[in-house]
Parts: C-alpha cells; structure tokens; sequence
C-alpha cells in the first residue's frame, strides 16, 4: 500500500489510487518531453538559443526569428507530438486487444490500409484537402473490415488476425506502389516522401485538424481501459465477468483505425511507432492498462521528434523523412521481439 498515493474529493464521491512509480515515470517523461520539444525548436538550418525561443514565444523577443519558430518549426513538432500519441495508443489499444507483442498499425496492415486511402485522395480527388483524413480514416476502416471479417471463425482469435493481417498488409502495399507508378510523376515523388512519413511542409491547420481526433480518442480509451485489463487475462475469463468480449475487440478495433489513419493522413506511415512505444512503456510502469495509455504517449511523441531532428539536422542541407529513422528504430526491434517470441505460439 505505501507505494500507492490514494487521491479523493472532499466529498469522497471520487477516490482512486496513484501509483507513486507511474507518478514519477509520468514526471519524468513529461521533463523529457518539454526538452524534446525546445531542443526541436532550437535546432535546424540555424540554432537558435532555446532563451530566445521562449521569448519569441510569449512575445517578448525581437521578432527576428519569429517566422522561423511560429511558422517553420512549431507546427512541424507539435505534429509530430500528436503522431506519435496517436501512433503509440493505437499500437497500444493493437495489444491490448489482440494479446499479440507483435501487434501493430503498420504490421497488420492498418498503417496500410489509410495509406491507399490517402493516396487515392490525392491522387484523384478534387474536394479540399479538410477530407484527406477522413479519406484515410475510410481506407483504414475497409482494410481492418476486411482483415475482421477474414478472421472470423464462430468469433475472432488474436493470432489468426494477426496472420491475416500480415497478408493484407503486403497487398495493399502493392496497391500503393501501383499507384505510385501510375500516377502523374510530380505528385508521385511527393506521395512517396509522404509514404516514408515526413513532417516537412506542417502548419497549424494540420495540428488543429488533428488535435480533436487524439484526445477525444486518447480520453475514451482511458476511460476504458478496465475493460482491456480483463480482456488481457484471457476471453474465457472476459467471458466469465460479464465482458462482450467481440463487441469490445470490435469497438477498440475501430478506436485503434482512427487514430492510426488520422496520423497516416497528415505525415504519412511513420513505422514502428505503435510497436517500440508500448513495450518501452511496459518496461517503465507495468501493464496496468490506465497506466500506459498516457505513457505510451509520451514516449511515441518522444520517439518521433527525436527522429525528426535527426532528419532534418544530421544530413543539412537535406531535410529527411522522419519515418527513415522510426524504421531504423524499429526494425531491429521488431526482429528482437520476433526472437523473444518465437515460442510462445509454436
């Protein structure tokens, strides 16, 4: 009990308990996160002093490099905070649901399936660009339907969607880069930079258009997150407390599509993201469920701005996807899960 800090109202119609090790990580992560983001600020073409950057920020500077900061850069990271929160909790929810560690958006195909969508749009609609994340929300939802209805068998079990969604992850790759080579060359070039996942050309359109997607969704997660901790003991003893068990892996399945297709429709397939930060997280605090959704998070927000100051510093003039450094990451990573892994379903 005493590495719990239990909070209630003076009414004590609310009373939980905190623990005081997911209090600490969560501190800490957010110190981390907070340093992220001024070093992404300060950094680039030209550094700027992380002082002077706040200045610019509450008004008080000179103004000399205020285009520089308020519309080149801040855009760019609090985009790449969201992607990576929406990434991260929806490899998470992938995990939480499927029982599977190899879960996750790009793997079982619904990175893939928003990519198609967004490609479609881009290639051939001619509406405003407000509907490219719904365009790649419809993608994603299609492939997952699709990858559902294909695991179905008297009920869905977490390996034979996975397996399923492996293979459907390949084809609608292939879809992609038919796409890709049919397409007009100026907008595949751009669409491939896209496809590797790149926060260059951000702005505060993209962070307002993406904000209410992560939090409403983020929030509602937490909110059901007991739900997923008994789901992770078994579906027979899910079963057994009342839990309706397909209703609920279907409901977190669609959860999970739209935060990984909104993210996919504003940078593109960031890779690895949904896989490295859950386990990172389990690593710090557990598997209590409440407990890694804001954890998770953090550390997907992390993970990506830290590969795109890497892209878009490392190799000046050149401004790299961030995508090409979440792989690098993540590849290895996976590999070593696959390793661990290799017989637990044998």
């Amino acid at each position: 009990m005493h590495n719990y800090i239990t909070v209630r109202t003076k009414s004590n119609k609310i009373s939980f308990q905190l623990s005081k090790k997911v209090a600490m990580v969560t501190i800490l992560l957010c110190i981390l996160l907070c340093g992220m983001i001024m070093l992404a600020l300060s950094v680039g073409s030209d550094f700027i002093h992380p002082v002077t950057v706040l200045k610019e920020l509450f008004g008080y500077g000179t103004g000399e490099y205020l285009f520089t900061i308020q519309t080149l850069r801040l855009p760019r990271v609090l985009l790449a905070v969201l992607v990576g929160m929406a990434l991260a909790v929806s490899g998470l929810i992938l995990q939480g649901i499927i029982r599977n560690p190899l879960a996750a958006p790009d793997i079982i195909g619904v990175t893939s399936g928003a990519s198609v969508g967004a490609m479609l749009f881009l290639t051939y609609a001619t509406v405003s660009i407000h509907y490219l994340p719904l365009a790649a929300i419809i993608g994603a939802g299609v492939v997952s339907a699709i990858i559902y209805l294909l695991s179905w068998n008297k009920g869905v079990t977490p390996i034979r969607m996975v397996l399923i969604g492996i293979g459907i992850s390949a084809l609608t790759k292939g879809i992609v880069t038919m796409l890709i080579v049919m397409g007009e060359e100026v907008r595949t070039t751009r669409a491939y930079i896209w496809l590797t996942g790149s926060l260059y050309g951000a702005n505060m359109q993209d962070v307002y258009l993406l904000l209410p997607w992560v939090i409403v969704l983020s929030i509602f997660t937490f909110v059901m997150a007991r739900v997923i901790n008994v789901k992770e003991l078994g579906d027979d003893i899910a079963v057994g407390v009342g839990v309706q068990v397909q209703v609920y892996r279907l409901l977190f399945l669609l959860i999970s599509v739209m935060l990984a297709g909104t993210a996919v429709a504003f940078v593109g397939g960031i890779a690895f993201v949904g896989l490295v930060a859950p386990h990172i997280s389990r690593m710090l605090v557990g598997r209590s469920f409440a407990a890694l959704i804001p954890i998770s998070a953090m550390v997907g927000a992390i993970i990506v701005i830290f590969a795109d100051i890497v892209g878009r510093t490392l190799f000046l003039p050149k401004d790299l996807p961030a995508g090409v450094f979440t792989a690098a990451i993540g590849a290895p990573f996976f590999i070593y899960l696959l390793f661990r892994t290799r017989n637990q379903h044998s």
